[in-house]
């Protein structure tokens, strides 16, 4: 069965992802790159608040990324 690709914002906590890609512009996707976030980049949702922020752990580091922000990230589940 193929896995299938969802927003950041419809996957529950304490799964672990692939990012397949990031539907934003050009000034957001700079910013996830800076965060570290890449495409085929791995990570675990710590927290899903819905509507409000997710927490996820990419390497070491927690990043919160507002709901605008994470659905606009494209992931599947690992």
């Amino acid at each position: 069965m193929k896995k299938e690709v969802l927003p950041l914002t419809r996957v529950p906590a304490e799964k672990e992802v692939v990012l397949i890609s990031i539907e934003a512009g050009w000034g957001l996707r700079r910013r996830l790159l800076d965060m570290g976030l890449r495409e085929g980049q791995r990570f675990k949702i710590l927290h899903a608040h819905r509507p409000g922020p997710s927490i996820i752990l990419v390497g070491n580091t927690r990043l919160v990324l507002g709901h605008g922000m994470a659905h606009k990230i494209l992931v599947k589940e690992a």
